[in-house]
C-alpha cells in the first residue's frame, strides 16, 4: 500500500466536490501527480461521503478501489449490529475494507480482521491505526486459511461473504458466495461459540434456514425503508423455530421493531375488507421478513388481499411501523378514469399484487412521477384489480 504525499493529499481535499470526468479531462493540467489515482480517491470519497462520514471525515484515511467501498456496510447496520453482541473476542472473518470491524471493536475486547486481499488488508489496518482503533489485529489470509490455523476460540465469529461470482456478476445463493459457509460451518462452530452471518436481502429466509440449520435468531435490517441485510445467529444449540426480528433504522436513532416466530404468522387470524378510511404499507424489513398475517393481527387491521399485504382501518394508527394513508377513493384500472382524477397528471404509484409494472402504468397512462397523490395499484379481496387514491394524513 502506497502512503499518498501531502501534496497529493491536498489535491484530495482540494478537489472533493468536483466532477470526476472533467477532473480526468483536466489531468494535463497536474503533470507531477498521479491523477488518474488521486481521482479515484476522490471518486470513492464521494460514493463513501453518507454512508461512511467516519472515514470520510479524515484527511489520511485512504480508501480501495469502488467496489470494496460499495460492498461494505454502511455505518449504521454496522453501529446496528455491534449492538447486538458483545464479549472478549471476535473474528472477522471477512473483513473488507474494515467498517464492520471498526464499530465491533467497541463492544470486544478484541477483534481480529481477516482479509484475503492484501492491499485491502494493509489498507484497513492503516485506517484502523488512524481512527485510534487499537485493539482490532489485521491478519492478511484467507477465511479457510486462517481457520486452519487458529488454534484458539472466539466468543463470535463474525463474516459476510462475497456475493460476486466468476465473472464480477452478482449471486446470492449462500453456495454461491465466497468462502462457502455451508461447507465451512462445522469449522466456524468448533472455532467459536456462535456465529454472525450476514447474507444478501434477495436471500430467501426459509432456504436459508433450511440449509444452515444451526440459527437461533434472524434480524432482517432495513435502513430509512430500505432492506439492506439478513443476519443470522447461529450456534451448536440451535432451536426449532427461530425469532424474525424485522428493524427498520430510522433517522435519529429511532426504529421500528417487529418480533415473531413463524408458527405466529401462520397462526395469526385475519380479516379481509375493502379499503376503509386509511390504508397501510408495511415497511421493507417487514416485507421482507414475512409477518403479513401477524402484522395484521397485532395491529388490529384487515387485509386487502391475502398476497396483497396492505392493510386498512377505520381509525387511524399513528404508530404503525411502515407508511399511512387516507384513502380517499377506490376506482378501476381505467385510463380515462385516472386522468379524470388526476388533472395534473402526476402521482406517487405504488403496485402490490398487480400484474403491471410502475413503469408499464406510467408508459399506459402518461401518469407523471410527483405531486401529493399516492395511487396504490392493488387486488383486493374479491380478486378485483382496483387503484386506491390516497394521500398522506
Amino acid at each position: 500500500m502506497r502512503q499518498f504525499t501531502e501534496a497529493e493529499k491536498q489535491f484530495i481535499q482540494e478537489h472533493l466536490q468536483e466532477d470526476v470526468p472533467t477532473l480526468m479531462l483536466q489531468a494535463r493540467r497536474h503533470p507531477d501527480l498521479p491523477v488518474l489515482e488521486l481521482v479515484q480517491q476522490i471518486q470513492a470519497r464521494q460514493k463513501a461521503a453518507t454512508k461512511l462520514p467516519t472515514w470520510v471525515a479524515h484527511p489520511d484515511a485512504i480508501f480501495p478501489v469502488a467496489l470494496s467501498v460499495e460492498q461494505s456496510s454502511s455505518e449504521t447496520t454496522a453501529a446496528f449490529k455491534a449492538s447486538l453482541i458483545n464479549g472478549h473476542t471476535l473474528i472477522d472473518l471477512t473483513g473488507g475494507f474494515g467498517v464492520d470491524s471498526f464499530f465491533f471493536a467497541r463492544s470486544f475486547e478484541k477483534v481480529l480482521h481477516i482479509e484475503q486481499q492484501q492491499e485491502l488488508s494493509e489498507i484497513a489496518a492503516h485506517n484502523f491505526s488512524l481512527l485510534q482503533a487499537d485493539n482490532i489485529q489485521a491478519v492478511h489470509a484467507s477465511a479457510e486459511t486462517f481457520l486452519s490455523s487458529f488454534g484458539g476460540k472466539a466468543d463470535v465469529i463474525y463474516l459476510d461473504p462475497a456475493r460476486r461470482g466468476g465473472r464480477d456478476e452478482r449471486v446470492h445463493l449462500l453456495q454461491d458466495c465466497e468462502p462457502d459457509v455451508l461447507r465451512l460451518l462445522p469449522t466456524l462452530l468448533e472455532k467459536a461459540d456462535a456465529v454472525l452471518l450476514k447474507t444478501s436481502p434477495m436471500l430467501d429466509i426459509g432456504l436459508a434456514l433450511e440449509q444452515l440449520q444451526s440459527v437461533t435468531k434472524v434480524w432482517v435490517v432495513a435502513v430509512q425503508n430500505e432492506c439492506k441485510e439478513v443476519l443470522y445467529w447461529l450456534s451448536a444449540a440451535p432451536v426449532a423455530r427461530p425469532e424474525i426480528c424485522a428493524i427498520n433504522l430510522l433517522a435519529g436513532g429511532q426504529e421500528q421493531r417487529l418480533v415473531f416466530a413463524e408458527e405466529q404468522e401462520q397462526a395469526a387470524a385475519v380479516t379481509y375488507a375493502d379499503a376503509k378510511a386509511y390504508v397501510y404499507e408495511p415497511n421493507a424489513a417487514i416485507l421482507k421478513a414475512g409477518a403479513y398475517k401477524y402484522l395484521a393481527q397485532q395491529y388490529q387491521l384487515a387485509k386487502l388481499h391475502p398476497n396483497s399485504h396492505l392493510y386498512t382501518s377505520d381509525n387511524l394508527l399513528p404508530d404503525f411501523p411502515g407508511r399511512t394513508f387516507r384513502c380517499i377513493a377506490t376506482g378501476r384500472c381505467n385510463k380515462k378514469e385516472l386522468l379524470q382524477q388526476l388533472p395534473g397528471k402526476k402521482a406517487n404509484i405504488t403496485v402490490r399484487n398487480f400484474p403491471e409494472t410502475v413503469a408499464e402504468i406510467r408508459r399506459k397512462t402518461g401518469i407523471k412521477e410527483g405531486g401529493n397523490t399516492y395511487l396504490f395499484f392493488t387486488t383486493d379481496m374479491h380478486q378485483k384489480p382496483v387503484v386506491l387514491y390516497c394521500e398522506k394524513p
